[in-house]
């Protein structure tokens, strides 16, 4: 499964570039990060979804107009226990996306303190997005609408409310992160050399497959 962003009009097959970057994604257990993840990449929702343990790496394709977009995906466990091993996942990262569950206020906080931690830590120019996950649950709501993107907008954050069980909004927010996210060497400087953001179509470059053919 791929989300495709805008389609070009004039008919033109210009050559796709792919670019590759790192995501993250960070937040209190049991808020649906991994849900998420895999309402994006598969298409999937499960009830009873198992607790990760460390981290779980997944990929999934965006194509925005003559580029494709892949993101490579780290799902972080949200225990207390593995908060320790979290900047080995979001260090070189380039975008992250810090999830919250807008039933329960405590979430919120502690995406909070993701955020800054984040942005004291991690790469000076990566994209943070908020997602105030579960809103298929709004008639439980504890975190106003009003108050999360109010904070978002104050910090420079993307924001989103999502839901990984109906599918709303989740493809909507990586095809945002994919539009924010550099797409030549003159933008960014540094992540050709680092070997992420690279034209995957050079022969030397790992091979992989355009979203426009999953």
């Amino acid at each position: 499964m791929s989300t495709r962003g805008t389609s070009r009009a004039n008919g033109s097959l210009p050559q796709t570039k792919i670019c590759q970057f790192k995501l993250v994604l960070l937040g209190d257990m049991a808020v649906g990060k991994s849900s998420l993840v895999l309402r994006f990449v598969k298409g999937q929702f499960d009830e009873f979804q198992e607790t990760t343990i460390g981290a779980a790496f997944l990929a999934q394709s965006v194509c925005l107009d003559d580029t494709t977009v892949k993101f490579e995906i780290w799902d972080t466990a949200g225990q207390e226990r593995y908060h320790s091993l979290a900047p080995m996942y979001y260090r070189g990262a380039q975008a992250a996306i810090v999830v919250f569950d807008i039933t329960k206020p405590e979430t919120f906080e502690r995406a909070k303190a993701w955020v800054k931690e984040l942005q004291r830590q991690a790469s000076p120019n990566i994209v943070i997005a908020l997602a105030g996950n579960k809103a298929d649950l709004a008639d439980k709501r504890l975190v106003d609408y009003e108050e999360a993107q109010t904070y978002a907008e104050d910090t420079g954050l993307l924001f989103m409310e999502t839901s990984a069980k109906t599918a709303m909004n989740v493809n909507e927010l990586f095809l945002a992160i994919a539009k924010k996210m550099p797409k030549t060497d003159s933008q960014n400087p540094t992540h050709a050399a680092r070997h992420r953001g690279v034209n995957l179509q050079d022969p030397d470059a790992q091979s992989t497959r355009s979203c426009c053919g999953n």
